[in-house]
């Protein structure tokens, strides 16, 4: 008995003084070096992981053909609404795991750690099985037929026969953050990425696999990168550990309620390009297709540059509205927006000026394929100037317990929006009005955040003098 008390007094002051490190993180560090210590990391991570997807293009693109690309492009939006779920679980109960934490509850913040946990295996048995039974018809049903069909129902299976083992990748990713290992987060991200593109020259440019090759090097990267970012849960080392308590259903409830943004984010964007794919096929066939499924592999950094900035930053703030310090919340808000603006304008003049010589590594010398993406990429980069407000504010919204602002703001920036240009401009410009209604959409998205953000402030600030 002795010595199991011994056991618990060790366990607790060791669990108090990993719980103290991380709580002087997030609550003592200036804005500015919270910002550096978090943000740089992530995008890092977010950046390399979304290089293994432009790996995937580039080896397809260039050894396997446009053909192996649009089908790529066609199904990708299946294969991302397969893991809508599990991003909506993993973001909501990040954001109540940080406010926990944030109250010094850690025994609560665990008890929620491990019922997410167990909501995204589940998910995973789904979603996995559904895939691969139903894979065919789904293909046709997105207008898919003949070589690209046929390719595009390869490439799905292999990530339905893997879903178990790799759908809580980027939920870990959130928990590592909270628990303060972003480096660690960061290194896990790369090596899975660099894996990947070794993987891909190996099984496609060496060996000369089929479409099934790109996928299975991506899947077998997930795979390994998921068991090592579990390794120091297990292990005992950080304020969050597994437990056989869960929480109950209203808890679980706000967790898939502030999660709906970034499932609405993921199917609504899914559903987007879908949209997107069938006008493209109509205006024009599936070289349109495979042009644009070139532009998306460019747009997936940025993208990746600009979420990795807002979600590294979430736990902090929901930390610090946990804590009832909005000055705070704000200090580190408007760091990441500027960040967020610059990044913006320094890519739209990099995809003007230089664009062209990035996308002919995906076109392998076909001139009509070059052509048409580096002109439908040109005009597409404008929505740079505005769709970075929407991504973070979406974030924000959601590190700040505020589901309906967050599921609004993803509705009109990836669903929306775009489905309305896209309906209007194609009719009056050809395949330039497909290009252009990214960045009308990211235009009227910008205007509804800047409203959200001051209703926000205001609410914040209400709230700041009710505590005084």
């Amino acid at each position: 008995m002795k010595t199991d008390t011994h056991t618990t007094l060790k366990t607790d002051t060791h669990t108090a003084g990993v719980q103290d490190s991380h709580n002087r993180m997030f609550d003592g560090m200036s804005p500015t070096r919270l910002f550096f210590r978090c943000a740089i990391p992530n995008m890092i991570s977010m950046a390399v992981v979304s290089l293994y997807t432009i790996a995937d293009g580039i080896f397809v693109g260039y050894y396997i053909g446009a053909e192996a690309l649009a089908a790529i492009n066609l199904v990708m939006p299946l294969i991302m609404m397969s893991f809508a779920f599990s991003d909506m679980v993993a973001v909501g109960s990040s954001v109540q795991i940080a406010i926990w934490l944030g109250k010094k509850d850690g025994k609560m913040a665990g008890r929620i750690f491990s019922t997410a946990c167990l909501l995204i295996l589940i998910s995973a048995l789904i979603m996995g099985t559904l895939a691969w039974l139903f894979s065919y018809p789904l293909v046709q049903l997105l207008g898919a037929t003949g070589e690209v069909a046929d390719l595009a129902v390869k490439y799905m299976r292999v990530y339905a026969a893997f879903s178990v083992l790799i759908m809580h990748f980027f939920a870990v990713d959130n928990y590592l953050r909270i628990c303060g290992r972003v480096h660690y987060s960061m290194a896990m991200n790369v090596g899975m990425s660099l894996a990947n593109i070794v993987l891909d020259w190996l099984f496609i440019g060496v060996f000369g696999w089929g479409i099934e090759a790109a996928a299975l090097a991506s899947c077998l990267s997930l795979m390994c990168g998921n068991i090592i970012c579990f390794l120091p849960f297990f292990a005992g080392k950080l304020p969050l550990c597994f437990t056989r308590e869960w929480v109950g259903l209203r808890l679980v409830g706000n967790i898939v309620a502030n999660g709906s943004s970034e499932f609405f984010n993921n199917i609504s964007g899914s559903v987007c390009m879908i949209i997107f794919n069938a006008a493209l096929l109509s205006v024009g066939g599936y070289m349109a297709v495979a042009a644009f499924s070139i532009i998306m592999y460019v747009d997936s950094v940025v993208k990746a540059l600009l979420f990795g900035m807002g979600d590294a930053l979430q736990p902090a703030i929901s930390y610090n509205y946990g804590a009832g310090s909005p000055a705070r919340i704000w200090a580190i808000e408007r760091r990441v927006q500027a960040a967020g603006l610059l990044l913006a304008l320094l890519v739209l003049t990099f995809m003007q000026i230089g664009g062209e010589a990035l996308i002919g590594l995906f076109a392998k010398g076909d001139g009509e394929l070059l052509s048409m993406s580096v002109r439908g990429m040109r005009i597409f980069s404008l929505s740079y100037l505005f769709t970075w407000c929407a991504i973070l504010s979406g974030s924000f919204f959601t590190a700040l317990n505020r589901p309906v602002f967050s599921l609004v703001t993803a509705a009109g920036q990836t669903l929306l929006f775009p489905v309305l240009f896209l309906c209007v401009l194609p009719r009056l410009l050809g395949l330039d009005g497909i290009w252009l209604s990214p960045v009308l959409a990211g235009a009227a998205s910008f205007l509804m955040c800047i409203l959200f953000l001051l209703d926000t402030s205001r609410r914040l600030s209400s709230g700041q003098r009710q505590r005084a």
